[in-house]
């Protein structure tokens, strides 16, 4: 996977990049980061990449020419590649796991990280693929939503984490919200583990995990369950849960 980010803020990416996960799956050869100030690609005498806004308002906009003639750079080796041009935008559709298993099917995602009041409706209509927004607020940058998507996909890279079931079973990968974890000791402050996970019955313990699991999803993002083709088991489950909650 390759990540090209085009940002006026280059230093942002080094701590985050720079660290942790994301620095093994570089250093395996697993990810390449290229992070590129696309103040460079202005042809304006001071180097300004943004401008006034046609009609009036408030605020600067980015100016088409540096993002255009960077994507061209940036494309122009591998025109045929399988790829993403992601604009980070309060407006674009909002992120979720599913869409981070999407875009980890491809070979390379440009990020396009803007400031100021917005961009040239240019750049949004002839050159990016994906208008993404990672909640419903508005930031001063880009560059924090593409740590998160970068951070996001590449944990689902194969070979970046240690155990490949960690990403199968997280939170929102299967549609509900991950179970209870527990470790040693057995018992602290008078607090115990579950006796079940102590049992060495694993399909029994595969059971409770997917229940804690429903009642997780059920008490705290009751949303997913509906968009969750539920088993009979399930649809059960909740069935009893909600009973337990009204007594």
């Amino acid at each position: 996977m390759r990540y090209d980010v085009l940002t006026l803020f280059p230093e942002m990416f080094r701590g985050v990049l720079g660290n942790s996960i994301l620095k093994k799956a570089e250093e395996k050869q697993l990810v390449s980061y290229n992070i590129v100030d696309f103040r460079s690609y202005s042809q304006d005498k001071h180097q300004r990449v943004d401008d006034y806004p046609y009609g009036g308002g408030g605020g600067m906009v980015l100016t088409p020419q540096p993002i255009f003639d960077a994507i061209d750079d940036l494309t122009k080796d591998n025109p045929s590649a399988k790829r993403r041009i992601i604009l980070l935008c309060p407006q674009g559709e909002r992120y979720t796991q599913k869409k981070a298993e999407q875009l980890v099917e491809y070979d390379q995602l440009i990020f396009i990280c803007g400031h100021y009041e917005g961009y040239d409706e240019r750049i949004r209509e002839h050159l990016v693929t994906d208008e993404i927004s990672i909640g419903d607020y508005v930031l001063t940058g880009g560059e924090l939503g593409a740590m998160v998507i970068i951070d996001s996909v590449t944990r689902l890279l194969s070979g970046v984490l240690g155990n490949e079931t960690s990403a199968v079973t997280d939170s929102f990968s299967t549609g509900l919200l991950e179970y209870p974890h527990y470790t040693r000791p057995v018992e602290f402050r008078g607090l115990k583990v579950p006796d079940i996970l102590l049992s060495g019955h694993h399909k029994n313990i595969e059971e409770w995990r997917h229940r804690e699991s429903i009642k997780r999803t059920l008490e705290r993002r009751p949303d997913l369950l509906n968009e969750r083709e539920l088993t009979e088991r399930e649809k059960k489950w909740i069935e009893i849960l909600n009973e337990e909650d009204k007594n």
